[in-house]
């Protein structure tokens, strides 16, 4: 699956990018179970990228709680 070259993870408070039209939303399950949120593909100045809320959309997660693993392997899978 190649959806995307660039990723954004967005951090606290960071929950869309000014200017991206999103395109699709993807729920992508990893060995690590599941990333912090959808995953977002949009296209940004003419480019493809992913983006992904850190925290999730709302900062429902707390930092310590943040499954980093699944979020990287989600994205690298796209």
């Amino acid at each position: 699956m190649r959806e995307a070259k660039i990723a954004i993870i967005g951090g606290s408070g960071v929950y869309e990018i000014e200017g991206i039209k999103i395109l699709k939303e993807l729920k992508i399950k990893t060995p690590f179970g599941l990333p912090s949120d959808k995953i977002r593909i949009g296209e940004l100045e003419g480019m493809k990228v992913a983006f992904l809320p850190r925290h999730a959309v709302g900062h429902k997660i707390m930092p310590s709680e943040v499954n980093s693993r699944a979020n990287i392997f989600a994205l690298k899978k796209i």
